[in-house]
């Protein structure tokens, strides 16, 4: 069973690290590029390193802050940027280095990891840090608030015994993502085939069958190329601005001195709920019937297209639901439903473009709505969109349905973790 919590001593943050690695923070001018991973603030988030976006450094620099280089194992807290997220570093990133945006916990031995990134996870450990007030507030964690966090602390047995409870469903949570990484990949690679390789095209002009088709859709396919403004295109195919494709809605925060236009009602996407997902289902906040009325307008149905135009340039998710998303995002509602994963595919394919023509130079893009919806794409014939729309129809379904599980799984995990952390829970009723 569990003690009771007023029984579990709480213990400085800093008072369980190694006395050789005090709490601290990694390095402060990067300079140029190099073969050194890198962590800033805005790779930490939901619980993991992203590590499809990391940069890197010099190994020069990195050797001035041997303190911070990794060994795998680490507690990462951010520090700016989205302060108090939390990761634990993966044996992967062993020798790569960390921002001064990041906060590294190096624990002794006879501490679980786990616990103490569970417990700074929780809504006691986000208040102890400070980040519940970063949104209007405070921007920044600082070393300090870090150091003299209070982490209850149980025996070690049950400190392992806590974290495996939770690491189960983490655990079901990664193994969610990493299909839905081989389900994304799959729609990617056949995108990829017919409408940027054009390899069906090509089969055709060597006479060849395309591979993997049938008949009827092989015969949706040219024989030929023509000239365009992007180059050789298959013969047909069209110029089109995004604005042709669809109605764009660029986003709107409703007030947030009213309190009522929040709830748990319509999902809100913003751009920290965009990276590394596909679909938009899993937002961090929502709004209430009231607010979404507030601005019936900016309401996107299920199957838009999502694109951040401010900032972090690029990004794309698709609505599962009635959704509404903040300014930095302008969506498109393509004017057939049965065309939305060709379309999430292009507009990734924009990301560069987007950058390139924002004007908020190299610090911050911003592309507005009318020059979002000027950008140029090319438009395959109506079938031959579809016909891609119904071939990866079922990995988007099950990538969705992968989604959902892990966003109940999540659910259920932060509603045990508080339970479990203050001994309200039995550990022996959930084993």
């Amino acid at each position: 069973m569990a003690s009771e919590a007023a029984t579990w001593d709480a213990v400085p943050l800093d008072d369980l690290t190694e006395e050789e690695t005090p709490i601290t923070y990694g390095v402060v001018k990067p300079g140029e590029e190099g073969d050194v991973p890198f962590v800033r603030g805005g790779d930490i988030a939901g619980g993991r390193v992203l590590m499809d976006q990391l940069r890197t450094i010099g190994r020069d620099v990195s050797e001035q802050y041997r303190r911070t280089l990794l060994h795998g194992g680490e507690i990462l807290v951010s520090l700016v940027g989205n302060p108090g997220q939390i990761a634990i570093a993966p044996p992967s990133l062993a020798g790569a280095n960390i921002a001064r945006q990041v906060g590294l916990v190096r624990l002794k031995p006879g501490i679980d990891t786990r616990f103490v990134s569970y417990f700074l996870q929780s809504h006691e450990g986000q208040t102890s840090l400070g980040a519940q007030s970063l949104g209007s507030v405070q921007q920044v964690i600082n070393l300090r608030d870090l150091k003299t966090v209070k982490v209850p602390l149980p025996p070690l047995a049950e400190q392992r015994a806590i974290a495996g409870v939770l690491g189960a469903l983490d655990d079901k949570i990664e193994l969610n993502r990493r299909m839905n990484t081989t389900l994304e990949a799959m729609a990617r690679a056949l995108f990829q085939s017919w409408f940027v390789d054009f390899d069906p095209v090509r089969a055709k002009i060597d006479r060849r069958p395309p591979a993997g088709l049938d008949p009827i859709t092989a015969a949706l396919f040219p024989a030929t190329f023509q000239a365009s403004p992007l180059g050789p295109i298959p013969k047909g195919w069209e110029m089109k601005t995004v604005g042709e494709i669809g109605n764009v809605i660029c986003g709107k925060t409703p007030p947030t001195a009213v309190a009522d236009y929040y709830g748990e009602d319509v999902p809100f996407i913003t751009i920290p709920d965009m990276h590394g997902n596909v679909f938009g289902a899993a937002t961090a906040r929502k709004l209430s019937h009231a607010g979404a009325n507030s601005q019936r307008n900016k309401t996107l149905p299920p199957g838009s297209v999502c694109v951040s135009c401010i900032a972090t340039p690029g990004l794309v998710v698709i609505t599962s639901e009635d959704s509404q998303t903040n300014q930095q995002i302008n969506s498109v509602v393509p004017h057939q439903s049965d065309e939305t994963y060709f379309w999430y595919w292009v507009m990734l394919g924009l990301g560069a473009e987007i950058a390139s023509n924002g004007s908020g130079g190299s610090v911050l893009t911003n592309l507005s709505k009318g020059r979002f919806e000027m950008l140029q794409v090319i438009k395959p014939p109506n079938a031959l969109i579809r016909a891609y729309h119904l071939a990866v129809r079922p990995l988007f379904e099950a990538l969705l349905a992968n989604t959902h599980q892990s966003r109940t799984l999540a659910t259920l995990r932060d509603t045990l973790l508080p339970k479990l952390l203050s001994g309200e829970i039995a550990i022996l009723t959930v084993l």
